[in-house]
């Protein structure tokens, strides 16, 4: 296999973290990171926010904005070679958009990091909008992240292993769901989305999206969308966010070609990144195809 570029790490610069609930422990370590990267032969990551409750702590989502931004940035700066930085916003001052994404570009920063939802708002939601212009106009890829602070479903189930294990992927779904149903995939089709997970549970959805919009459409129960949910999968990009499962990336392939899935460690939150690469070793899929996912597929939306 090819060099490897890790399309879904984390590191959270310390200023963040020591207001973080979750975060303190390992977090923070990047001479660790580098370690675990020099192991597993990657040679570049692409640095995400983990979603958190810093800006519960921290007075607002400026805040945060400001620290982590820099925090990101000066680890890129310092390594040029190993890591690639993604931004995040003061997302409580939409009004602040438009100044810290282009304060994010200054620093360098190659991508944006959104969260599935936030307060129950997804992103579809009209105040992304020029979220979605600024990364039209300077090619960069949003990536959509898990939110872990009141994901769907948590008002009714709140558990330490049910909302980990389903809400946070849920609510990833669910995001790119409400992207589809309320014409954002088409009003801003040329933004490149990276949806973490698998896109939740899309790859076992797929076929009941299809079915279902199928059936509803005949009996004009839903919307128009122009083209099947599927067409507009086709055109999102997923990360494997440290799966170690084969059938995982097998079914995943019957949702986008191998063009549009990335390898993400998902570190440090998955420790096993030598299982999550083992997938591409033992998956009945071709070289080239591996290579796409392990590296140049990431490059090319960089």
């Amino acid at each position: 296999m090819s060099q490897i570029i890790d399309a879904h790490s984390h590191y959270m610069p310390p200023e963040v973290a020591q207001h973080t609930a979750f975060f303190k422990v390992h977090w923070s370590d990047i001479d660790r990171q580098l370690l675990v990267m020099d192991e597993q032969q990657i040679e570049k990551s692409l640095l995400l926010y983990p979603t958190s409750d810093a800006h519960l702590n921290m007075g607002g989502w400026s805040a945060v904005a400001r620290e982590y931004n820099a925090g990101i940035a000066e680890a890129v700066k310092a390594h040029p070679d190993r890591y690639i930085g993604a931004g995040i916003l003061p997302i409580d001052s939409p009004d602040k958009f438009q100044d810290e994404l282009t304060r994010i570009k200054d620093l360098g920063l190659k991508a944006i990091s959104l969260a599935s939802s936030y307060d129950g708002r997804f992103l579809d939601d009209e105040t992304f909008f020029p979220v979605y212009e600024f990364a039209s106009k300077h090619k960069m890829p949003i990536h959509v992240h898990s939110q872990i602070i009141n994901p769907i479903g948590q008002e009714r189930v709140r558990d330490p292993l049910l909302s980990p294990v389903l809400e946070y992927v849920f609510d990833v779904t669910m995001s790119l769901g409400k992207l589809m149903m309320e014409g954002v995939l088409t009003k801003f089709e040329d933004v490149d989305f990276i949806f973490a997970h698998y896109g939740g549970v899309l790859p076992i959805v797929k076929e009941r999206f299809d079915n279902t919009y199928a059936m509803l459409r005949k009996r004009e129960f839903v919307k128009d969308l122009g083209k099947s949910p599927a067409e507009f999968f086709k055109n999102i990009y997923i990360d494997t966010s440290g799966s170690r499962s084969t059938s995982s990336l097998l079914c995943a392939l019957e949702v986008v070609d191998a063009s549009h899935i990335l390898y993400g460690s998902d570190f440090p939150a998955n420790q096993s990144m030598a299982d999550s690469i083992s997938v591409f070793k033992n998956a009945n899929i071709s070289d080239a195809d591996k290579n796409a996912i392990l590296s140049t597929n990431l490059l090319e939306l960089l």
